[in-house]
């Protein structure tokens, strides 16, 4: 299953980088051509596809470069929040579309274009959000390791240090285990 990662990212890298492209060009024709500032759909469309290449580095960096310093449960959030980017972002820029009483032309297509390939990039992110914790998961036991708040194994820590009493049948720590004989008198 981590052989299907590099495949993905390298996707979520490339589709960033058009998405980025795209919604550029769209805020670049509203800075230059209309007398009003670029909408903020458009805007937070060139974000989050900054904040995806940002994202694919540092997953893909510090899992390979810096092994000790990868995060699991950072990586885990990393994914969601552009799962959450991409999902609204792809939403706002089409409603804002379709708002449009006029869209035609090159400008018009590439904010269609862009918010086709948001919504790719809102599924690929999706998908690797499940593939890395299905990893993490089945990593863990099944788990999430909350840093020093987990289950231990057996044989490390504090808790593996202290033996188990033996209850005494002369009434000291712990339950008796002599036989009771019920008297009938």
């Amino acid at each position: 299953m981590i052989s299907l990662i590099l495949p993905i990212r390298a996707t979520q890298a490339v589709f960033s980088i058009i998405v980025m492209g795209l919604s550029g060009y769209v805020a670049n024709w509203y800075h230059f051509s209309t007398l009003t500032e670029s909408p903020s759909q458009v805007n937070f469309q060139v974000f989050s596809a900054v904040f995806s290449i940002l994202s694919v580095a540092y997953l893909e960096g510090s899992q390979r470069f810096f092994p000790r310093a990868a995060n699991p449960i950072a990586a885990l959030a990393i994914e969601a929040i552009n799962v959450i980017f991409f999902f609204s972002g792809f939403i706002a820029l089409a409603v804002f579309i379709n708002g449009l009483v006029f869209c035609r032309g090159t400008v018009c297509g590439s904010a269609r274009a862009s918010t086709a390939f948001s919504s790719f990039l809102w599924l690929l992110w999706s998908a690797s959000l499940g593939l890395t914790a299905m990893a993490h998961l089945r990593n863990n036991g099944g788990g999430l390791s909350l840093g020093g708040f987990g289950r231990r194994s057996s044989g490390s820590g504090a808790m593996s240090q202290t033996q188990p009493q033996q209850p005494s049948p002369s009434g000291g720590a712990g339950p008796s285990l002599e036989k009771k004989t019920d008297s009938v008198a």
